[in-house]
């Protein structure tokens, strides 16, 4: 396998490898520091001819008039692709993100599953023959928008490129793909596999760059006809507003701060696990991360200390290393973040109960590493059960009733994810219907399924991904009425 990370310094805009007109764009490896490689990023420019290819290719007959299952036979080599090249597009992604390679190579198989699923959802979907109302035939169709763009974030890129990537152009689109300066490298991998499947050249562009020029262009162009973006709140509040402007559809994904609860008649081990992998796996960077977590008073003492005690054994160590299960954060300014979170949550009377530190020891030399953290003694309205630290930092309160867990879960200006734990399923059931949140998981956390819809409440964002509705969601939807009578329409008829 190639192990050089950024082979070259080329973008693919518009169907063809060219240097981009922006700023450079460093990679540094998270465990380390050392540099991966340097790319000239995207500029505005670049986007404009990423988007009239874009609008050439989605208006060529020779694409716009394929059949669904023609279309489907790009997606599913673009799968077979992936898949082949799981090895390299993972190394990739761990150098650039610092993310082991167990996550970074489950990530490109995901990827891999998103395709083969829209390309089978594809094949498979059907319009609607409506009722009628009258002699005549009525249709709902459904078509490409044009030109289309996705933003995805630096924490899982293969995964959220292929969530955006694969639905637009099942629906017959053109998709502009701006991934994160954080993590520039990973959608050239990306764009190597669609360009060996053939896919006609411009349907297909990556803008990596700086988010405010870049991003900005994207969203504003005239000619981009929705926008999916993945990210922060701040961010996307600002991408509607653009859109609003130009009346154009968007998807967001936002920020979390998500509850795990677990009532005293859990399994404790089975809760333990699940707690402890919905939160630090990842180092914590996952915007379904639960950051927040309920415990029923009865068992809070013993199950915090169980907690704390597994929390403190869990491996901290290198992103190649087959035992790690925390890894770097994926930059230094990151973790200063994550660093001045806890110290808020100590100033605000916060008792630090594992963690709350780098770790010592040679091999943490010139990495961002960061031991996972429990916080206990602040209340549900603290800054840090309020702020999205995005880091291995969990918050840990109790709770004396179900009205009161509902309650305290609930008064979050998030509503993304959640977990439940508890033996009694028809207690799970109430709470995970009065949980105001877009997923909720029992007994489990962090399980997906490209064939389940996923998107947020509140300030977790708007629209909904995967599913088979989730191509719907890139094309628009077109009445047909035919007449059946082939006689003047009686308003007129006394004139003819």
């Amino acid at each position: 396998m190639d192990q050089t990370v950024a082979p070259q310094d080329k973008l693919y805009i518009g169907g063809e490898w060219r240097r981009g007109r922006g700023a450079e764009i460093a990679s540094n490896f998270p465990a380390d520091g050392s540099l991966n490689g340097t790319i000239a990023g995207s500029s505005a420019e670049d986007v404009d001819i990423a988007v009239e290819r874009a609008q050439e290719a989605a208006n060529d007959p020779a694409w716009r008039k394929l059949l669904p299952h023609e279309r489907a036979t790009y997606l599913y080599k673009i799968s077979d692709g992936i898949a082949r090249h799981a090895d390299r597009i993972s190394y990739v992604q761990s150098r650039d993100t610092g993310k082991t390679l167990a996550e970074t190579r489950a990530l490109a198989m995901s990827a891999a599953g998103t395709f083969r699923y829209m390309a089978a959802a594809l094949e498979t979907m059907e319009d609607a023959l409506t009722p009628a109302r009258g002699n005549y035939l009525t249709l709902s169709v459904h078509e490409p928008l044009g030109v289309t763009a996705g933003i995805t974030p630096w924490n899982s890129p293969i995964a959220s490129d292929a969530q955006k990537v694969a639905p637009a152009l099942a629906a017959g689109n053109a998709i502009l793909l701006k991934p994160s300066s954080w993590s520039p490298l990973v959608c050239l991998e990306l764009a190597r596999v669609i360009e060996d499947s053939g896919l006609p050249k411009g349907l297909f562009s990556t803008l990596p760059g700086a988010g405010a020029i870049v991003g900005d262009r994207v969203v504003t162009h005239p000619a981009v006809r929705k926008v999916s973006f993945t990210g922060g709140t701040t961010t996307g509040r600002d991408i509607a507003r653009k859109a609003a402007e130009k009346l154009m559809a968007v998807s967001l994904e936002l920020g979390g701060k998500s509850p795990t609860i677990v009532f005293a008649d859990a399994d404790l081990d089975l809760a333990c696990a699940g707690v402890m992998f919905g939160v630090f796996s990842s180092t914590g960077q996952s915007c379904i991360a639960g950051s927040r977590l309920f415990v029923e008073r009865s068992i809070y003492d013993a199950f915090v200390a169980k907690l704390v005690a597994a929390a403190g054994r869990l491996r901290v160590g290198h992103p190649f290393e087959a035992t790690t299960q925390v890894a770097p954060l994926i930059r230094s300014k990151h973790r200063d973040e994550v660093e001045a979170h806890v110290a808020r949550a100590r100033a605000d009377g916060g008792k630090i109960l594992t963690g709350g530190e780098r770790p010592a020891g040679a091999e943490y030399n010139g990495g961002t590493y960061y031991r996972p953290t429990i916080v206990a003694g602040l209340g549900n309205d603290s800054r840090l059960c309020r702020e999205e630290v995005f880091g291995p930092v969990l918050a840990v309160l109790p709770f004396d009733s179900e009205d009161d867990l509902v309650a305290q879960a609930n008064d979050n200006s998030y509503g993304l994810a959640c977990g439940i734990y508890t033996r009694d399923f028809p207690k799970a059931w109430r709470v995970a219907r009065a949980i105001d949140t877009g997923t909720v998981w029992i007994n489990t956390y962090k399980q997906f399924s490209i064939s389940t819809p996923f998107g947020g409440t509140k300030d977790s964002g708007l629209g909904r991904e995967k599913g088979r509705d989730g191509i719907r969601a890139w094309m628009a939807q077109k009445s047909l009425y035919c007449d059946l009578s082939q006689a003047p329409h009686p308003w007129a008829a006394s004139a003819l």
